[in-house]
């Protein structure tokens, strides 16, 4: 059938799935979902299908459909993805979260946040502390250019963008909260050659036989850019939390704490360096 319903059981179908099918249509269509509820009956043109069934075959053969259709929502934000960056998840904003309760509003503090990706975690502070300053850092030009389009496009401008690694770039400066999404599964994990994973940059999931290379040399180097008594928050693996606190413990820090996500795996990892 070539009407929106039968359109949408075929893809549906194909793909085992209704929300990859239904997102994928609407972006051919650049229509809200909402639009489905009272359109269902309408007849799609032959050209509309082609397209559809085209990324239909690319989310088939497993593309992640927010690189297909270059976007995904975070925070309250709308951000442009590329193959270049990680997707913004869902539990990654729990970390935007605990940032914001360290950094309150109306202050001019210094955020910083490492391997910026999109630049979904330095926007989305940004997006909400105007008057903070926020560094971005990532390793990667390409991400970089994304994180920089975002920001453009998005009217957001307290937020600088450098590369190099890690916390290269901000030699001679101190923060009051640093925060990083690092790589954190381990080399030979073989999720990583599952689902979605096989297309995102290998150099932002994987970190070492144990996962927890990246997050070694933020925990070690972290007290050199924080202001006396500021903050280092870390996205980790589900079971990483007693580990990452271990590291956080040894390294000196204070008030250490591991909080869960929604579904209640530890997720965020972090602790204030007393100075």
């Amino acid at each position: 059938m070539s009407d929106v319903r039968g359109v949408l059981a075929a893809a549906t179908q194909r793909l085992g799935e209704r929300v990859d099918a239904e997102a994928l249509l609407l972006h051919v269509l650049q229509k809200p979902r909402s639009w489905l509820i009272a359109h269902d009956t309408d007849v799609l043109d032959a050209d509309v299908i082609a397209t559809y069934e085209a990324l239909i075959a690319r989310r088939a053969a497993g593309e992640p459909v927010a690189y297909i259709t270059g976007h995904r929502g975070f925070w309250s934000l709308e951000l442009e993805v590329t193959p270049a960056t990680l997707i913004p998840r869902p539990e990654t904003e729990l970390l935007v979260e605990l940032a914001l309760r360290h950094l309150p509003a109306g202050q001019t503090l210094r955020v910083a946040d490492l391997g910026t990706g999109s630049g979904a975690i330095a926007l989305a502070i940004a997006h909400e502390r105007p008057q903070a300053q926020v560094s971005a850092v990532d390793v990667s030009a390409e991400a970089l250019a994304v994180a920089r389009r975002n920001a453009q496009r998005l009217g957001i401008g307290n937020v600088r963008f450098l590369q190099g690694s890690w916390m290269t770039p901000l030699s001679g400066e101190s923060f009051a909260v640093i925060v990083s999404n690092p790589p954190y599964i381990e080399a030979d994990d073989p999720h990583l050659e599952q689902g979605d994973l096989r297309f995102e940059p290998a150099g932002a999931l994987a970190s070492g036989t144990d996962g927890l290379d990246a997050i070694r040399h933020i925990v070690t180097e972290a007290p050199a850019r924080l202001q006396p008594g500021g903050w280092l928050l870390m996205e980790h693996g589900w079971d990483q939390g007693p580990p990452v606190r271990a590291l956080l413990t040894a390294a000196g820090y204070v008030e250490v704490e591991t909080v869960p996500d929604l579904e209640g795996r530890d997720r965020v990892s972090g602790g204030r360096f007393p100075g």
